[in-house]
């Protein structure tokens, strides 16, 4: 199976990259990237094919593409990807308006491709475990959920609301979104949200908290930012705590970590991450969809309606009322 890369803005592309050369019959044959320096680094350093124009690499003999620009160019390349009949895997939020990402969904299935989202955190282990409680009836019926995303300012085009579409409410919401949809099986009926700049001197959100009530009754919180120091032991958090009729569970999908004492080193003490790489599960579950010509896992419609949840926290925090869905 042939595989290429669209772009390497966001730093995604790199982790993306080494898993699909860890994965057997899988080449990635080229990177596409209008940055010369990063493309041609890139493709030196992943050893392909680099590619200045994206129509010529779209003319190469692939399966499939995985797409990480920034996210206002999502929309154009997944449609020029479409129309190449390649299979798409494409970076989160899967755009920065509703209108662009339901036609990023018609265009794809008019042309017969795979538009999966990429949702990394449903391949934590412990996310995943949580799921199999839920579904085989151990937590009892849910009543609320608490949820936390809390990272390091990424810096670059993501503090350009041009390009990145939001701040830290946009860029982290829809992880944990996604997975509260896909514990519940319900769509959210009403958002409230309280959005600002806390943290930073750029003019975007970099907080947030979010009251989320779902169709069925259940209620939940998200806190969301960029709110993790350059020091912080690991990237972030995200984490879920799922209050059922049975039983409370929570868990933290960056929490396996192990603490490291080394007196031959100048820092004495470390965090070393030792939970399952989600970014692996998410590229094998994206090239096991292409090679078996399934629907992929988490859709393109998953990624639409987690980041419809984003956008009416902002719309909410600018007119101070809930916003019904």
């Amino acid at each position: 199976m042939k595989v290429g890369i669209m772009s390497f803005a966001h730093m995604h592309a790199y982790s993306y990259a080494k898993c699909l050369q860890q994965l057997p019959g899988v080449e990635l044959i080229g990177i596409f990237d209008e940055d010369m320096d990063r493309g041609k680094e890139a493709s030196s350093q992943f050893n392909t094919k680099y590619f200045s124009e994206m129509d010529l690499f779209l003319l190469e003999e692939m399966d499939a593409v995985i797409i990480c620009s920034e996210n206002n160019r999502h929309k154009e390349m997944v449609l020029k990807a479409a129309y190449a009949k390649k299979q798409i895997l494409c970076e989160k939020p899967l755009a920065t308006n509703l209108q662009d990402a339901k036609e990023m969904i018609a265009v794809c299935k008019e042309n017969g491709v795979i538009l999966q989202t990429a949702f990394p955190v449903r391949f934590s282990k412990g996310i995943q475990d949580l799921k199999a409680l839920i579904d085989s009836g151990d937590v009892g019926e849910i009543v609320a959920m608490r949820t936390t995303n809390r990272g390091q300012n990424p810096g670059g085009w993501f503090i350009d609301k041009e390009q990145s579409g939001g701040g830290a409410v946009l860029d982290h919401t829809v992880h944990i979104i996604d997975i509260m949809r896909w514990y519940l099986g319900k769509e959210i009926k009403e958002i409230f949200a309280t959005v600002d700049c806390l943290f930073g001197l750029e003019n975007i959100d970099d907080a947030g908290l979010i009251t989320i009530e779902f169709e069925d009754g259940t209620i939940a919180s998200h806190d969301t930012s960029w709110s993790r120091t350059s020091t912080y032991p690991s990237w972030g958090d995200a984490t879920i705590e799922v209050i059922g009729t049975k039983r409370t569970v929570r868990v933290d999908a960056f929490g396996d970590m192990l603490k490291v004492y080394n007196d031959n080193s100048e820092q004495k003490f470390s965090y070393v991450f030792a939970g399952k790489d989600i970014d692996l599960g998410l590229i094998e579950d994206f090239v096991s969809a292409v090679k078996d010509g399934k629907a992929p896992s988490i859709s393109g419609y998953d990624g639409l309606k987690a980041m419809e949840a984003a956008l009416a926290a902002y719309k909410s925090s600018e007119i101070g009322k809930p916003v019904t869905l």
